[in-house]
């Protein structure tokens, strides 16, 4: 049986690939900061919360992610944890900086010190890219326009710092924008689909937006963790570009949102300067090709299959909620 450790097992992408990780006959463990207090609904949604062993660390304190390492030895670690929120990075980037680039050192320093054969994935962004009106590849420099994405580069830098001095299997997955039901309430993608569910079913509320020009590659979150899996499956680490290849804009993504429930999207939603950051990045455009040659990956599902999806499981969400009342 082979065992994984996921830093950041609770969030989106924890979740989903626990699911497929159990269902593959690994043995899976999970940090969070607090294992007793650590919101475990995301993995109780999927059905798999009683499945997994928790253990309580935070990535930027060495000592305690060793003992972590040293008691479940892990064959696979797969990085998820951090800061995961481009707005709130502006207001916390020091917070950001440490919780992605300082705790991936951590790690990456902890295996080499350890010697053993663990195969590490690292979650980085095509945030890193910043403007990118062309297609970005793996092969693409780094431009970034936030604190989140910087600390994502520095990050996929040391990771191939590492990999190339030391010898490491460890590898960086540059994932374009992916989404899914347990995305938080504060990501735009679900803010827009709840809202408009809401306004839907007669709540008579608005929906506010920043800037909705920007151009996106939107794809699925229990897709991605299959890529993420298959990286660590290679003879030998290399970072890929994960993404479905289609942009939209985000006024694009909200008129498909309305116009899924019967709404004109116009008649409901106000621009509000107020959430505009303070630099952005307007085009995303993304390369998978390395991915589909050589992962055998390709994502099935664009931004018009996603928001469908999500409006499927936020009609659930609201009836099983009115079922309750």
């Amino acid at each position: 049986m082979k065992s994984a450790l996921i830093l950041g097992i609770t969030g989106q992408d924890g979740a989903y690939l626990t699911r497929l990780l159990l269902e593959k006959g690994y043995a899976v463990a999970g940090t969070s900061r607090d294992a007793q207090m650590a919101n475990l609904g995301s993995l109780a949604a999927l059905g798999v919360a009683d499945m997994v062993s928790l253990h309580s660390a935070s990535l930027t304190d060495f000592r305690g992610l060793w003992q972590v390492i040293e008691k479940v030895e892990p064959q696979e670690i797969y990085n998820l944890a951090g800061q995961s929120s481009v707005g709130l990075s502006f207001e916390q980037p020091l917070e950001t900086f440490e919780s992605v680039a300082v705790a991936t050192i951590n790690i990456l320093e902890l295996l080499r010190l350890l010697g053993k054969p663990v195969r590490l994935y690292n979650a980085c962004s095509t945030e890193c890219f910043g403007n990118a009106p062309e297609p970005a590849s793996e092969e693409t420099p780094f431009r970034p326009r936030s604190p989140y994405a910087v600390a994502k580069a520095a990050a996929c830098w040391a990771v191939s710092n590492y990999r190339e001095a030391y010898g490491l299997y460890a590898c960086s997955g540059i994932l374009s924008n992916h989404e899914s039901p347990l995305r938080p309430a504060r990501f735009v993608t679900r803010k827009i689909v709840s809202t408009a569910c809401r306004i839907a079913a007669g709540s008579g509320e608005r929906l506010s937006l920043g800037s909705t020009n920007v151009v996106r590659d939107w794809g699925w979150a229990e897709e991605y963790v299959d890529a993420m899996w298959r990286m660590l499956q290679q003879d030998d680490p290399g970072d890929f570009v994960i993404a479905t290849g289609k942009s939209f804009s985000l006024q694009d993504f909200t008129a498909q949102v309305f116009a899924e429930l019967g709404l004109d999207h116009t008649e409901h939603v106000d621009t509000n300067p107020g959430l505009f950051r303070p630099s952005d990045i307007l085009y995303s455009r993304t390369d998978p090709s390395k991915a589909r040659e050589l992962l055998d990956w390709q994502a099935s599902m664009a931004m018009p299959e996603v928001v469908r999806a999500m409006i499927g499981a936020e009609r659930e969400m609201l009836s099983a909620k009115e079922r309750c009342i």
